[in-house]
Protein backbone atom coordinates (compact mmCIF):
# COMPACT_ATOMS: atom_id res chain seq x y z
CA UNK A 1 0.00 0.00 0.00
CA UNK A 2 1.83 3.17 -0.92
CA UNK A 3 2.00 6.12 1.44
CA UNK A 4 1.62 8.81 -0.86
CA UNK A 5 1.09 9.69 -4.69
CA UNK A 6 3.23 12.33 -6.36
CA UNK A 7 3.38 14.33 -9.88
CA UNK A 8 -0.13 13.59 -11.44
CA UNK A 9 -2.43 16.37 -12.00
CA UNK A 10 -4.75 15.69 -9.33
CA UNK A 11 -8.49 16.50 -9.95
CA UNK A 12 -9.54 17.92 -6.29
CA UNK A 13 -13.12 20.10 -5.27
CA UNK A 14 -11.03 22.83 -6.04
CA UNK A 15 -9.23 22.28 -9.04
CA UNK A 16 -6.89 20.72 -10.87
CA UNK A 17 -3.21 20.49 -9.20
CA UNK A 18 -0.53 19.95 -12.00
CA UNK A 19 1.62 18.27 -10.55
CA UNK A 20 -0.02 17.61 -7.33
CA UNK A 21 0.19 15.29 -4.19
CA UNK A 22 -1.83 13.27 -2.23
CA UNK A 23 -0.81 11.37 1.18
CA UNK A 24 -2.26 8.50 2.66
CA UNK A 25 -3.29 8.26 6.00
CA UNK A 26 -4.30 4.17 6.32
CA UNK A 27 -7.40 4.27 4.55
CA UNK A 28 -7.72 7.52 4.41
CA UNK A 29 -6.99 10.60 2.76
CA UNK A 30 -4.55 12.83 4.83
CA UNK A 31 -3.41 15.74 3.24
CA UNK A 32 -3.38 17.16 -0.39
CA UNK A 33 -1.46 19.65 -2.04
CA UNK A 34 0.49 21.44 -4.92
CA UNK A 35 3.95 20.35 -6.26
CA UNK A 36 5.50 17.22 -4.95
CA UNK A 37 6.96 15.16 -1.95
CA UNK A 38 9.41 12.53 -1.89
CA UNK A 39 7.99 9.68 -0.81
CA UNK A 40 5.48 7.32 -2.16
CA UNK A 41 5.10 6.65 -5.93
CA UNK A 42 5.73 8.96 -8.72
CA UNK A 43 2.96 9.41 -11.04
CA UNK A 44 4.07 12.09 -13.60
CA UNK A 45 2.32 12.16 -17.21
CA UNK A 46 -1.15 10.54 -15.37
CA UNK A 47 -3.99 11.38 -13.75
CA UNK A 48 -5.33 10.68 -10.26
CA UNK A 49 -9.44 11.18 -9.85
CA UNK A 50 -10.95 10.52 -6.69
CA UNK A 51 -13.02 6.87 -7.78
CA UNK A 52 -16.23 7.20 -9.54
CA UNK A 53 -19.91 6.83 -8.01
CA UNK A 54 -22.06 5.28 -10.35
CA UNK A 55 -26.08 6.01 -9.64
CA UNK A 56 -27.31 3.58 -12.20
CA UNK A 57 -25.57 0.09 -12.24
CA UNK A 58 -27.96 -3.50 -13.36
CA UNK A 59 -24.88 -5.75 -14.19
CA UNK A 60 -21.51 -6.22 -15.43
CA UNK A 61 -18.79 -8.73 -16.38
CA UNK A 62 -21.46 -11.36 -17.19
CA UNK A 63 -22.89 -11.06 -13.69
CA UNK A 64 -27.00 -9.88 -13.27
CA UNK A 65 -26.99 -8.32 -10.31
CA UNK A 66 -31.05 -9.18 -10.52
CA UNK A 67 -30.18 -13.07 -10.65
CA UNK A 68 -28.29 -13.52 -7.13
CA UNK A 69 -26.25 -12.40 -4.31
CA UNK A 70 -23.34 -13.60 -5.85
CA UNK A 71 -23.87 -12.14 -9.48
CA UNK A 72 -24.61 -8.60 -7.76
CA UNK A 73 -21.21 -9.19 -5.95
CA UNK A 74 -19.59 -10.21 -9.03
CA UNK A 75 -21.21 -7.07 -10.84
CA UNK A 76 -19.88 -4.82 -8.39
CA UNK A 77 -16.41 -6.27 -8.76
CA UNK A 78 -16.35 -6.06 -12.40
CA UNK A 79 -17.27 -2.63 -12.10
CA UNK A 80 -14.87 -1.98 -9.34
CA UNK A 81 -12.07 -2.70 -11.48
CA UNK A 82 -13.13 -0.08 -14.04
CA UNK A 83 -12.95 2.69 -11.52
CA UNK A 84 -16.27 2.68 -10.24
CA UNK A 85 -15.44 2.32 -6.15
CA UNK A 86 -19.20 3.35 -4.68
CA UNK A 87 -22.21 2.25 -6.36
CA UNK A 88 -25.98 2.12 -6.34
CA UNK A 89 -27.28 -1.63 -7.40
CA UNK A 90 -30.62 -0.79 -10.22
CA UNK A 91 -33.30 -3.31 -10.52
CA UNK A 92 -35.73 -2.99 -13.26
CA UNK A 93 -39.32 -3.97 -13.07
CA UNK A 94 -40.48 -6.93 -11.73
CA UNK A 95 -43.25 -8.80 -9.54
CA UNK A 96 -43.07 -6.89 -6.21
CA UNK A 97 -42.42 -10.07 -4.07
CA UNK A 98 -39.40 -10.36 -6.54
CA UNK A 99 -38.04 -6.53 -6.17
CA UNK A 100 -38.18 -7.13 -2.14
CA UNK A 101 -36.30 -10.07 -2.57
CA UNK A 102 -33.66 -8.20 -4.28
CA UNK A 103 -33.97 -5.14 -2.31
CA UNK A 104 -33.26 -7.51 1.09
CA UNK A 105 -30.29 -8.88 -1.06
CA UNK A 106 -28.38 -5.10 -0.88
CA UNK A 107 -29.97 -4.96 2.66
CA UNK A 108 -28.03 -7.68 3.82
CA UNK A 109 -24.46 -5.40 2.55
CA UNK A 110 -23.58 -8.54 0.06
CA UNK A 111 -20.61 -6.30 -1.69
CA UNK A 112 -18.27 -3.39 -0.45
CA UNK A 113 -18.63 -0.22 -2.01
CA UNK A 114 -22.20 -0.18 -2.54
CA UNK A 115 -24.28 2.55 -1.04
CA UNK A 116 -27.64 1.13 -1.42
CA UNK A 117 -29.98 0.28 -4.43
CA UNK A 118 -32.14 2.11 -6.99
CA UNK A 119 -35.62 0.99 -8.35
CA UNK A 120 -36.02 1.77 -11.81
CA UNK A 121 -39.69 0.87 -11.62
CA UNK A 122 -42.44 -0.73 -11.55
CA UNK A 123 -44.47 2.85 -11.35
CA UNK A 124 -42.94 3.14 -14.79
CA UNK A 125 -45.37 4.60 -18.24
CA UNK A 126 -46.37 1.88 -20.56
CA UNK A 127 -45.23 4.64 -23.51
CA UNK A 128 -42.12 5.38 -22.37
CA UNK A 129 -40.88 1.79 -21.00
CA UNK A 130 -37.88 1.48 -23.41
CA UNK A 131 -36.32 -2.40 -22.41
CA UNK A 132 -38.65 -2.39 -18.83
CA UNK A 133 -41.10 -5.83 -19.19
CA UNK A 134 -44.25 -4.40 -19.57
CA UNK A 135 -45.83 -7.55 -17.57
CA UNK A 136 -44.33 -5.59 -14.27
CA UNK A 137 -45.65 -2.15 -14.84
CA UNK A 138 -47.94 -0.76 -12.37
CA UNK A 139 -49.71 2.33 -11.28
CA UNK A 140 -47.97 3.77 -8.22
CA UNK A 141 -49.57 2.44 -4.60
CA UNK A 142 -48.06 4.00 -1.26
CA UNK A 143 -49.20 -0.08 0.03
CA UNK A 144 -46.85 -1.21 -2.22
CA UNK A 145 -44.06 1.74 -1.62
CA UNK A 146 -44.40 1.01 2.15
CA UNK A 147 -43.70 -2.50 0.86
CA UNK A 148 -40.99 -2.06 -0.89
CA UNK A 149 -39.52 0.10 1.59
CA UNK A 150 -39.88 -2.34 4.34
CA UNK A 151 -37.99 -4.98 2.55
CA UNK A 152 -35.01 -2.19 1.88
CA UNK A 153 -34.56 -1.62 5.06
CA UNK A 154 -32.97 1.89 4.48
CA UNK A 155 -30.65 1.14 2.09
CA UNK A 156 -33.25 2.03 -1.03
CA UNK A 157 -31.86 5.38 -2.13
CA UNK A 158 -33.30 5.97 -5.48
CA UNK A 159 -36.92 5.19 -7.12
CA UNK A 160 -37.29 6.28 -11.08
CA UNK A 161 -41.29 6.80 -10.89
CA UNK A 162 -43.20 8.34 -14.57
CA UNK A 163 -44.70 11.72 -12.68
CA UNK A 164 -47.79 11.54 -15.00
CA UNK A 165 -49.60 8.29 -14.04
CA UNK A 166 -52.37 8.12 -10.95
CA UNK A 167 -50.99 8.35 -7.48
CA UNK A 168 -47.48 9.38 -8.90
CA UNK A 169 -47.12 12.27 -6.85
CA UNK A 170 -48.16 11.18 -3.15
CA UNK A 171 -45.62 8.42 -4.36
CA UNK A 172 -43.34 10.80 -4.69
CA UNK A 173 -43.68 12.75 -1.42
CA UNK A 174 -43.86 9.50 0.87
CA UNK A 175 -40.46 8.72 -0.78
CA UNK A 176 -39.03 11.80 0.28
CA UNK A 177 -40.33 11.71 3.42
CA UNK A 178 -39.01 7.76 3.88
CA UNK A 179 -35.27 9.39 2.73
CA UNK A 180 -35.41 8.07 -0.71
CA UNK A 181 -34.69 10.26 -3.84
CA UNK A 182 -37.31 10.10 -6.34
CA UNK A 183 -36.40 10.76 -9.67
CA UNK A 184 -38.63 11.35 -13.15
CA UNK A 185 -38.15 8.75 -15.76
CA UNK A 186 -39.71 6.32 -18.51
CA UNK A 187 -42.08 8.93 -18.32
CA UNK A 188 -44.15 10.54 -20.99
CA UNK A 189 -44.88 13.90 -18.57
CA UNK A 190 -45.69 16.96 -19.58
CA UNK A 191 -43.50 19.88 -18.86
CA UNK A 192 -46.27 20.96 -16.18
CA UNK A 193 -46.85 17.23 -15.00
CA UNK A 194 -43.13 17.20 -14.35
CA UNK A 195 -42.61 20.36 -12.42
CA UNK A 196 -45.52 18.99 -10.33
CA UNK A 197 -43.47 16.11 -9.24
CA UNK A 198 -40.65 18.41 -8.54
CA UNK A 199 -42.96 20.55 -6.68
CA UNK A 200 -43.33 17.36 -4.49
CA UNK A 201 -39.48 16.22 -4.32
CA UNK A 202 -38.47 14.70 -7.46
CA UNK A 203 -34.55 15.48 -6.89
CA UNK A 204 -33.08 13.54 -10.26
CA UNK A 205 -33.55 12.47 -13.69
CA UNK A 206 -33.24 9.18 -14.21
CA UNK A 207 -31.15 8.82 -17.96
CA UNK A 208 -32.18 12.21 -19.16
CA UNK A 209 -33.62 12.32 -22.84
CA UNK A 210 -33.74 8.14 -22.77
CA UNK A 211 -37.15 6.95 -21.84
CA UNK A 212 -38.18 10.58 -22.06
CA UNK A 213 -41.11 12.58 -24.18
CA UNK A 214 -38.58 14.38 -26.12
CA UNK A 215 -38.43 18.11 -25.96
CA UNK A 216 -40.73 20.17 -28.63
CA UNK A 217 -40.70 23.79 -28.99
CA UNK A 218 -44.52 23.82 -27.83
CA UNK A 219 -44.03 21.07 -25.34
CA UNK A 220 -40.88 21.04 -23.80
CA UNK A 221 -41.68 17.59 -21.23
CA UNK A 222 -39.58 16.85 -18.62
CA UNK A 223 -36.16 17.38 -19.99
CA UNK A 224 -36.42 21.38 -19.64
CA UNK A 225 -38.70 20.70 -16.78
CA UNK A 226 -35.68 18.80 -15.17
CA UNK A 227 -33.10 21.20 -16.44
CA UNK A 228 -34.79 24.23 -15.11
CA UNK A 229 -35.44 23.22 -11.82
CA UNK A 230 -31.80 22.02 -11.48
CA UNK A 231 -32.40 18.75 -11.06
CA UNK A 232 -29.16 16.10 -11.01
CA UNK A 233 -29.48 14.84 -14.27
CA UNK A 234 -27.95 11.24 -15.35
CA UNK A 235 -26.62 10.66 -18.73
CA UNK A 236 -25.33 7.49 -20.36
CA UNK A 237 -22.38 9.04 -22.18
CA UNK A 238 -21.67 5.78 -24.95
CA UNK A 239 -21.97 7.10 -27.72
CA UNK A 240 -25.19 5.35 -28.43
CA UNK A 241 -27.67 6.65 -26.09
CA UNK A 242 -26.41 10.59 -26.32
CA UNK A 243 -24.49 12.41 -29.02
CA UNK A 244 -21.54 14.51 -27.42
CA UNK A 245 -23.08 17.43 -28.50
CA UNK A 246 -26.33 16.65 -26.06
CA UNK A 247 -24.28 16.03 -22.97
CA UNK A 248 -22.42 19.60 -24.00
CA UNK A 249 -25.58 21.55 -24.14
CA UNK A 250 -26.76 19.87 -20.84
CA UNK A 251 -23.35 20.90 -19.48
CA UNK A 252 -23.70 24.32 -20.42
CA UNK A 253 -27.20 25.01 -19.00
CA UNK A 254 -26.82 27.45 -15.71
CA UNK A 255 -28.80 25.06 -13.13
CA UNK A 256 -27.37 21.76 -14.45
CA UNK A 257 -25.79 19.31 -11.91
CA UNK A 258 -24.60 16.55 -14.09
CA UNK A 259 -24.56 12.94 -13.46
CA UNK A 260 -22.59 10.28 -15.57
CA UNK A 261 -24.01 6.91 -15.32
CA UNK A 262 -23.32 3.29 -16.91
CA UNK A 263 -26.33 1.78 -16.85
CA UNK A 264 -24.74 -1.27 -17.85
CA UNK A 265 -26.04 -4.47 -17.89
CA UNK A 266 -24.44 -8.12 -17.41
CA UNK A 267 -22.98 -7.66 -20.97
CA UNK A 268 -20.51 -4.69 -19.71
CA UNK A 269 -17.35 -6.22 -20.49
CA UNK A 270 -17.09 -9.24 -22.17
CA UNK A 271 -17.60 -10.43 -25.84
CA UNK A 272 -21.55 -9.50 -27.82
CA UNK A 273 -23.93 -12.17 -27.37
CA UNK A 274 -27.56 -12.97 -25.84
CA UNK A 275 -28.86 -11.89 -22.46
CA UNK A 276 -31.43 -11.33 -20.26
CA UNK A 277 -33.03 -8.32 -18.47
CA UNK A 278 -36.07 -8.13 -16.11
CA UNK A 279 -36.68 -11.51 -17.97
CA UNK A 280 -37.06 -10.38 -21.52
CA UNK A 281 -33.81 -11.87 -23.95
CA UNK A 282 -31.57 -9.05 -25.28
CA UNK A 283 -29.28 -9.30 -28.18
CA UNK A 284 -25.89 -7.06 -28.39
CA UNK A 285 -24.33 -6.45 -31.28
CA UNK A 286 -20.93 -4.46 -31.53
CA UNK A 287 -21.57 -3.14 -27.93
CA UNK A 288 -24.82 -2.17 -28.35
CA UNK A 289 -27.48 -4.04 -26.53
CA UNK A 290 -31.02 -4.12 -27.74
CA UNK A 291 -34.05 -5.86 -26.80
CA UNK A 292 -34.23 -8.87 -29.25
CA UNK A 293 -36.69 -8.14 -32.11
CA UNK A 294 -36.49 -4.38 -31.49
CA UNK A 295 -34.68 -1.43 -31.95
CA UNK A 296 -35.12 -0.48 -28.17
CA UNK A 297 -31.95 -0.03 -26.33
CA UNK A 298 -31.78 -2.02 -23.40
CA UNK A 299 -29.36 -0.73 -21.10
CA UNK A 300 -25.40 -0.55 -21.99
CA UNK A 301 -21.58 -1.91 -21.95
CA UNK A 302 -20.75 1.40 -21.05
CA UNK A 303 -18.03 1.37 -17.65
CA UNK A 304 -17.47 4.85 -16.18
CA UNK A 305 -14.14 5.02 -16.94
CA UNK A 306 -15.04 5.05 -20.36
CA UNK A 307 -17.77 7.51 -19.60
CA UNK A 308 -15.89 10.22 -18.33
CA UNK A 309 -13.00 9.63 -21.31
CA UNK A 310 -16.04 10.43 -23.60
CA UNK A 311 -17.16 13.44 -21.95
CA UNK A 312 -13.66 15.08 -21.71
CA UNK A 313 -12.49 13.87 -25.41
CA UNK A 314 -15.98 13.71 -27.53
CA UNK A 315 -17.88 15.92 -25.80
CA UNK A 316 -14.80 18.79 -25.03
CA UNK A 317 -15.87 19.21 -21.06
CA UNK A 318 -12.77 19.66 -19.24
CA UNK A 319 -11.63 17.11 -16.77
CA UNK A 320 -12.56 18.94 -13.27
CA UNK A 321 -15.98 18.55 -15.03
CA UNK A 322 -16.35 15.49 -15.72
CA UNK A 323 -14.88 13.98 -13.20
CA UNK A 324 -17.29 15.93 -10.75
CA UNK A 325 -19.98 14.12 -13.15
CA UNK A 326 -18.78 10.72 -12.47
CA UNK A 327 -17.54 11.19 -8.74
CA UNK A 328 -18.51 14.50 -6.87
CA UNK A 329 -21.90 15.28 -7.82
CA UNK A 330 -23.68 11.76 -7.39
CA UNK A 331 -21.80 11.47 -4.16
CA UNK A 332 -23.99 14.44 -3.00
CA UNK A 333 -26.78 13.59 -5.18
CA UNK A 334 -26.93 10.55 -2.61
CA UNK A 335 -25.75 11.47 0.59
CA UNK A 336 -22.18 10.56 0.55
CA UNK A 337 -20.02 13.55 -0.15
CA UNK A 338 -18.36 13.51 3.26
CA UNK A 339 -17.15 10.10 2.60
CA UNK A 340 -16.43 9.18 -1.14
CA UNK A 341 -16.46 11.46 -4.23
CA UNK A 342 -13.46 13.77 -3.50
CA UNK A 343 -9.60 13.75 -3.49
CA UNK A 344 -9.75 15.92 0.56
CA UNK A 345 -8.41 15.24 3.65
CA UNK A 346 -10.94 12.65 5.23
CA UNK A 347 -12.35 11.07 2.52
CA UNK A 348 -11.96 7.76 1.75
CA UNK A 349 -8.74 6.90 -0.57
CA UNK A 350 -10.50 5.45 -3.23
CA UNK A 351 -8.46 6.76 -6.12
CA UNK A 352 -8.40 6.26 -10.09
CA UNK A 353 -5.38 6.71 -12.10
CA UNK A 354 -5.64 7.18 -15.89
CA UNK A 355 -2.45 7.89 -18.09
CA UNK A 356 -2.41 10.54 -20.56
CA UNK A 357 -4.68 9.30 -23.15
CA UNK A 358 -7.39 8.74 -20.48
CA UNK A 359 -7.30 5.16 -20.17
CA UNK A 360 -7.86 3.39 -16.85
CA UNK A 361 -4.03 2.30 -15.16
CA UNK A 362 -4.68 1.81 -11.77
CA UNK A 363 -7.91 2.02 -9.28
CA UNK A 364 -7.25 2.15 -5.49
CA UNK A 365 -10.17 1.21 -2.77
CA UNK A 366 -9.13 2.30 0.82
CA UNK A 367 -6.01 3.59 -0.29
CA UNK A 368 -5.31 -0.35 -1.60
CA UNK A 369 -4.83 -1.05 -5.15
CA UNK A 370 -7.28 -3.40 -6.37
CA UNK A 371 -7.27 -3.57 -9.97
CA UNK A 372 -3.94 -2.38 -12.61
CA UNK A 373 -0.91 -1.11 -11.12
CA UNK A 374 1.10 1.75 -10.18
CA UNK A 375 3.21 2.63 -12.86
CA UNK A 376 5.30 4.98 -11.30
CA UNK A 377 9.01 4.66 -9.61
CA UNK A 378 8.73 4.17 -5.47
Amino acid sequence: MPTSLSGARVVTPGGVLDPGWIRLRGSMIGDVGAGRVDDGVTLDGHWVLPGFVDLHMHGGGGHDVATSTAELRGAVDFHRSRGTTSTLVSFVAAPVDRLCTQLSWVAGRPAGGVLGSHLEGPFLAESRRGAQNPDHLREPDLGVVRELLGAAGGTLRVMTVAPELPGALDAIELLLESGVIPAIGHTDATYEQASAAVARGARLATHLFNGMRPIHHREPGPVLAALDAGLAAEMIHDGVHLHPAIVRMVAAHPAVRLVLVTDAIAAAGVPDGDFELGGQRVVVRGGVARLAGSDALAGSTLTMDVAVRRTVLDAGLPMQQASAAASATPAAVIGAAGSVGAIAPGRSADLVVLDDELRLVAVLVAGAVVAGELPGRR
